[in-house]
């Protein structure tokens, strides 16, 4: 059984960062690709980021020098850091992971909890 969550939500004001962790647990090979998401009051669920299993990143137009995404294998974690970070950021924000789970190629895919991200004036 795989599972992630989430940590390292929280308010901060406006122009400073926030890192958001999401951890997977379980019998897990390798992390192979993943994504943040938002979802904010009245808007569609938006893709921030992404980075696929060969390491090349991609970023919603509107965060592009400002958020990272990354990983760390030994600690089966990927996070999103984001500095700048401005107020119509304020969303929840979900990590969406894939992980080999076993050398056959089986992989499963899952969601985080969901994280509060709010940016305050």
């Amino acid at each position: 059984q795989v599972q992630l969550m989430q940590s390292g939500g929280g308010v901060v004001q406006a122009g400073g960062s926030l890192r958001l962790s999401c951890a997977a647990s379980g019998h897990i090979l390798r992390i192979n690709e993943f994504e943040w998401y938002r979802e904010s009051p009245g808007k569609q669920r938006e893709l921030v980021a992404a980075r696929t299993r060969n390491g090349e990143t991609d970023y919603a137009d509107s965060v592009k020098g400002r958020f990272t995404i990354s990983k760390d294998d030994a600690k089966k974690t990927v996070y999103l850091q984001m500095n700048g970070l401005k107020r119509d950021e304020t969303a929840v924000y979900y990590c969406a992971v894939e992980v080999l789970i076993d050398l056959d190629g089986t992989t499963w895919y899952g969601w985080g909890q969901g994280t509060q991200v709010t940016v305050s004036s």
